[in-house]
């Protein structure tokens, strides 16, 4: 599998973790240094976010996935993601997105992880 590949697996993995409430792999694809910077410019640290989700205050429901573009430079990369996604997010309805997620990423020990992610519709 190429590092393209990976990052593209690791992304779809995040969303099927966030609504499945899933939290050690939330925790093991997230970087500790992990910052989420809402649309409404809130920004969230990893346990924050995780626990948010775990909490019920980020509740997802479904991700279809369109397109991704991911460009790595050594042991960095980014990947800009889009999906429509359904979610009910700070006590809203639920209601689906057209989300891009703009990733940062690290490579450790040939492995992936998240370091920043900044949300935006398209």
């Amino acid at each position: 599998m190429t590092d393209e590949e990976k990052i593209i697996q690791l992304y779809k993995e995040m969303y099927s973790a966030m609504i499945n409430k899933d939290k050690a792999s939330l925790e093991r694809i997230h970087d500790d240094s992990f910052i989420l910077f809402h649309m409404t410019g809130m920004k969230q640290s990893k346990s924050d976010y995780i626990s948010a989700i775990m909490d019920g205050t980020l509740n997802y429901y479904s991700a279809v996935h369109g397109d991704m573009e991911v460009a790595i430079n050594g042991d960095t990369a980014r990947l800009a993601g889009r999906s429509k996604v359904t979610a009910a997010v700070f006590g809203g309805n639920k209601h689906t997105w057209r989300l891009q997620l703009d990733f940062e990423l690290i490579r450790k020990n040939d492995k992936w992880y998240f370091t920043l992610a900044s949300a935006s519709t398209y």
